[in-house]
């Protein structure tokens, strides 16, 4: 089973959370070979368009104080099957700059974005 989009109980669990509490989010990114159509990369190939969606998280200011404090490419699988084409850590200060973000209509509209580069992923948070 592919997982793209936001587990909603998931989410519910973080909203209930201390939201002034840091968090950093783990995402494990398996890119499509071509990002899906209609979203407005078309011809991009799955980290192209992943790679557009970051620098539109930035530029149009829906970064939400989220800092990468590591990320890796082409990881070899050690325990387990799945294969992971990144992975990425994002700390933001507190969970609720992470769920303003979520929140955001400007970062709504490029969350599609996201979605149309990836054929797996999984979006894990850790205080």
């Amino acid at each position: 089973m592919d997982h793209i989009d936001i587990d909603e109980a998931a989410l519910s669990r973080i909203r209930s959370a201390d939201r002034d509490q840091p968090v950093t989010m783990l995402n494990l990114v398996r890119f499509r070979e071509h990002a899906l159509e209609g979203f407005g990369v078309d011809g991009f190939s799955g980290i192209e368009a992943f790679e557009h969606y970051a620098i539109l998280n930035a530029t149009e200011g829906v970064d939400y104080a989220g800092a990468v404090t590591w990320m890796g490419r082409d990881g070899v699988t050690v325990v387990g099957s799945e294969r992971w084409d990144m992975a990425i850590l994002i700390s933001y200060p507190t969970r609720r700059h992470f769920l303003d973000k979520l929140d955001d209509p400007k970062y709504q509209a490029i969350a599609g974005l996201r979605n149309a580069a990836l054929a797996d992923s999984r979006l894990i948070a850790f205080a």
